[in-house]
């Protein structure tokens, strides 16, 4: 494996050669990752090369089998990046479900890594995430799956891991163990990325996490995802985010949604607004579920919108408004 990489006035030119295949980066001084360099924990936050919480915003594709699978493609991401000024996009990868990896290992990844490749010659982050309820019954698929993944952009600044998304009712214990056994094959081919680790409860008992992290591995955060009108996620699942931040867990807020876990419900703007402030106020990095047009109330796009981006904004759901909005405002 040949990795070159080539600066021109301090990382405004990156070239990468992984495995045969090339990238060839060029943005401008503005790219996100030109800007903020290769990620890091330290004093309990995420950091960029600066030493500063580089605060990622973006948005997480949808299950890519279904209708959200259409929209796994370099048009879309150009066009998130362009009109919706993303810094951060989020492959969920499923793994379960027809059509997911453990059926179709193949299929799926010819459907992320062209995502994966154009986000790296954006110069954006992109968290690979196992979209996995259940990865503890499937850990050989994961360290097989990671293995592979890490080797192949071990390095690249822009890639993240994301080891399981959403625990559902397990012990910590049982997230531990599996991340244990899945970071250190990370560790292998790439000693320094970022990895995220699940929470238990759908990434909720992040208080939990905080009292028992995981030890003897550097650059690991973990994740916590809330849904803005979700009876349950209100004020005391705040409480235990910001018990996890006051212990000095690094989070990341890998998925959140401005209706409830459902998908659907009410999107109440004012409690979205308290929980987006939330996350400004404790500088996290998150992505909002989800790019898709089914009709939904987290869909970011109304049924038929283009597979290719390119969308006027009469075809953007209120969600879909309301978040690219924010995000060109809040990122700069």
């Amino acid at each position: 494996m040949n990795r070159l990489f080539c600066y021109a006035s301090r990382f405004t030119c990156i070239t990468l050669l992984l495995i045969g295949t090339a990238f060839s980066v060029t943005s401008q001084t503005s790219s996100p990752v030109i800007r903020h360099g290769a990620l890091k924990v330290s004093g309990g936050k995420m950091v960029d090369r600066n030493g500063e919480p580089p605060q990622l915003r973006g948005i997480s594709l949808s299950w890519s089998i279904w209708g959200g699978s259409k929209y796994y493609n370099p048009e879309v991401l150009r066009w998130l990046k362009t009109d919706f000024n993303i810094n951060l996009l989020r492959v969920s990868m499923a793994v379960e479900p027809a059509g997911g990896y453990l059926k179709d290992p193949e299929g799926q990844e010819k459907l992320i890594i062209p995502v994966i490749d154009e986000a790296i010659r954006q110069g954006i982050y992109v968290l690979i995430d196992w979209h996995d309820h259940h990865a503890n019954v499937n850990v050989d698929r994961a360290k097989a799956f990671f293995s592979k993944i890490s080797k192949k952009y071990a390095g690249v600044p822009n890639v993240i891991y994301e080891i399981w998304n959403e625990p559902e009712r397990v012990e910590w214990k049982v997230v531990k163990d599996y991340a244990d056994v899945v970071v250190a094959e990370i560790r292998k081919n790439d000693p320094e990325n970022i990895i995220v680790v699940g929470s238990p409860h759908w990434d909720q008992d992040i208080d939990l996490v905080a009292k028992e992290p995981l030890t003897g591995f550097q650059n690991i955060v973990y994740s916590f995802h809330f849904y803005a009108s979700e009876p349950n996620h209100q004020e005391a699942l705040m409480r235990r985010a910001d018990e996890a931040l006051s212990l000095g867990l690094p989070i990341f807020v890998t998925e959140w949604g401005v209706g409830e876990a459902t998908g659907d419900g009410v999107f109440d703007v004012q409690k979205t607004d308290t929980w987006f402030m939330w996350m400004e106020k404790h500088k996290l990095s998150s992505a909002n579920w989800n790019l898709t047009d089914k009709k939904e109330t987290t869909a970011l796009l109304l049924p038929g919108a283009s597979a290719n981006g390119s969308w006027p904004l009469n075809m953007l759901s209120p969600a879909g408004i309301y978040i690219r909005t924010q995000l060109k405002k809040f990122n700069k």
